[in-house]
């Protein structure tokens, strides 16, 4: 039976063998990172309900993407930050 570390060691001398440039899909922060290696942002149509926490200011089905563009804000992070001062 194969471990993890083996079929990662496997994985990344494949792409290596091919010419395929190899992406490491965590940095020290272990958040998931495109193909570009920026860290990727949460889908626009997760509900508020369904964030780790919800955002209290906002309805429960209020989507991502629309607490984003009425805190004019990016991150959930910065929605949650900007999102204190607002009336739900």
């Amino acid at each position: 039976m194969h471990t993890m570390i083996e079929d990662r060691v496997r994985s990344l001398y494949a792409h290596v063998r091919f010419g395929e440039k190899v992406v490491d899909e965590t940095g020290l922060d272990g958040r998931h990172r495109d193909q570009n290696g920026r860290i990727e942002q949460k889908r626009g149509d997760t509900l508020n309900k369904n964030l780790p926490r919800p955002i209290p200011q906002f309805s429960p089905n209020a989507r991502l993407d629309t607490m984003r563009q009425e805190t004019g804000q990016t991150s959930v992070k910065d929605v949650r930050d900007a999102a204190k001062g607002r009336r739900s």
